[in-house]
């Protein structure tokens, strides 16, 4: 009886503990989904008066206040109005600044009692970061802007900047809002308190009434198939195939005892297959683990590339469907003065095309460095792909070779995907033209090439087939309609935000959908000659 009392007790600690936890998780989910909610609606609220006030203000006299710090009847005006709209509009704090390397004060609708009020001229440190997003909001086409912060200084606020434009509609100042959350956090810890207290309550009556209940439907079966384990372990039953099942509940826990039973009787043959599947297993997983690491290491990974040229940026991924993959990427310098790119593709998955791709990637490399043309390059390695290829395995090569001080360059398209060309402030389209067939289909293929020239400012975006066939469990390709997009909603960002970005639009897009293909990407930004990485 002593031994049963032992469990029970476990049982209803274990279900108190997770009740507990499960309150407090469920506590803090709609916790967090409050406080996300309110500070949007705080944060709209902020812009909405930071959008006012930066639409009452000329921006033309901004520049005059600057250099003067001379007041007239127009800015004391201004000051009244904007001291009013805090005021009526309930907010904290509501400023008028130039972000430089410090907030450069015009106007500060703070009474001249309060502390820290600024005057025309007065300047004062960023904080939380709101170096970088006050002057991310310094520009004529700047999106809503908004900035959370929490310290001791100044409190929970929701910040929010508006430019104030002239005439020429350029950016003069900002008009920035601060307005106060700490009454979030009290609600809250109202809400969080209420919940778990009405909880612990319910938890504690029902696991009182569950304990009888428990007792005589579990505690007592159990430990009968406990005694029986204690059996087959100090070896009192000689023969496995002896045992008989015990428990006769009429339930699930009847089925488990019968399990038990047949469980018995399949053990020695299921130790003795053990051993040898288990050494299996681990001899394959290390040597998966090899490749993958192999082909990881085959792929530049080291960003940005050629630090000493100024003149371009770049980034790429890979992101295999399996341990090891046939996609690759490869840039490399042919010589001082141009640069190789290349995006292929090979058939098939898994260690066969792995192993191609290994083979694949360093013909094309070394073609190259030797000094072929692009179209060359394919033509020489189509050669030596073609013999002995028994497997019949073909890869898509998309190459281009750069010249890193003018843009000029060269590429042969091999039955690959067509790449995506920005130009300087444009958005990404594809370049759609005739290919070639793919590499180590036959031999005798002549590959085409093409010129083409970046100009300072030019991004291009090459990548593999998985981009957009990636499928979600509905059976829909991502496609490169919604590439495209994902592109060209930040289509400034460096190479490396952009291919996070993207990915990041394909995961959603999947949704957890198992992945069937390899994702491999490649940007390529051109600054010209004395240009820096964006």
């Amino acid at each position: 009886m002593s031994r049963k009392m032992k469990l029970q007790p476990k049982l209803i600690l274990g279900l108190v503990a997770l009740s507990l936890a499960l309150i407090v998780a469920l506590s803090l989910l709609l916790g967090t989904a409050y406080r996300k909610k309110m500070e949007k609606q705080y944060s709209d609220n902020a812009f909405r008066v930071a959008t006012i006030a930066a639409h009452l203000i000329d921006g033309d006299r901004i520049a005059e206040y600057r250099s003067t710090l001379t007041k007239d009847e127009y800015y004391e005006t201004i000051h009244r109005r904007l001291q009013m709209i805090r005021k009526t509009m309930g907010v904290k704090y509501l400023y008028v600044v130039i972000p430089e390397d410090v907030q450069f004060y015009i106007w500060d609708t703070g009474n001249d009692e309060d502390e820290g009020v600024c005057d025309l001229g007065d300047t004062d440190e960023f904080y939380g970061g709101g170096d970088v997003v006050m002057h991310a909001a310094f520009s004529a086409d700047a999106e809503e802007t908004i900035l959370i912060t929490d310290n001791e200084e100044y409190g929970y606020l929701a910040s929010a900047y508006v430019p104030v434009l002239d005439s020429k509609g350029q950016p003069a100042a900002l008009a920035s809002v601060d307005i106060s959350l700490d009454e979030i956090n009290r609600q809250i810890r109202e809400f969080f308190f209420l919940i778990v207290g009405i909880s612990v309550g319910l938890v504690i009556v029902f696991c009182f009434f569950y304990a009888f209940y428990i007792r005589r439907t579990l505690i007592r079966p159990i430990h009968t198939l406990e005694e029986d384990t204690r059996l087959l372990v100090s070896k009192k039953i000689n023969n496995l195939s002896e045992f008989q099942n015990r428990v006769h509940t009429g339930d699930e826990l009847e089925s488990l005892g019968e399990g038990f039973e047949f469980m018995t009787r399949e053990l020695d043959t299921y130790i003795s297959n053990l051993a040898a599947v288990t050494a299996e297993k681990e001899r394959i997983g290390a040597e998966l683990n090899v490749a993958t690491k192999i082909q990881a290491d085959m792929l530049p990974r080291i960003f940005p590339p050629f630090p000493q040229i100024s003149s371009l940026d770049l980034y790429a991924t890979m992101n295999p469907a399996k341990e090891v993959g046939g996609d690759f990427y490869d840039f490399f310098l042919t010589d001082p003065d141009h640069i190789g790119l290349v995006m292929a593709d090979v058939s098939g998955k898994g260690v066969p095309a792995a192993l191609f791709m290994v083979i694949a990637k360093t013909l094309i490399k070394n073609r190259l460095q030797m000094g072929d043309t692009p179209a060359q390059a394919l033509a020489n390695v189509n050669e030596q792909l073609c013999e002995g290829n028994d497997a019949e395995l073909f890869v898509t090569v998309w190459l281009a070779v750069i010249e890193v001080a003018t843009g000029k360059g060269v590429a042969a398209n091999a039955g690959h995907e067509h790449p995506a060309l920005r130009r300087a402030g444009g958005q990404y389209e594809l370049v759609e033209y005739r290919h070639s067939p793919a590499v180590a289909t036959m031999p005798g293929v002549r590959f085409r090439e093409h010129l083409f020239e970046l100009n300072p400012g030019d991004s291009l975006f090459v990548y593999t087939d998985g981009v957009a066939e990636a499928t979600n469990g509905s059976y829909q390709m991502y496609g490169t309609e919604r590439m495209l997009a994902a592109l060209n909603r930040n289509p400034d960002a460096t190479p490396k935000e952009l291919l996070k970005t993207l990915q990041e639009d394909i995961d959603a897009f999947v949704d957890g959908a198992p992945q069937f293909d390899d994702i491999t990407m490649l940007n390529f930004c051109f600054f010209g000659t004395g240009g820096e990485s964006i």
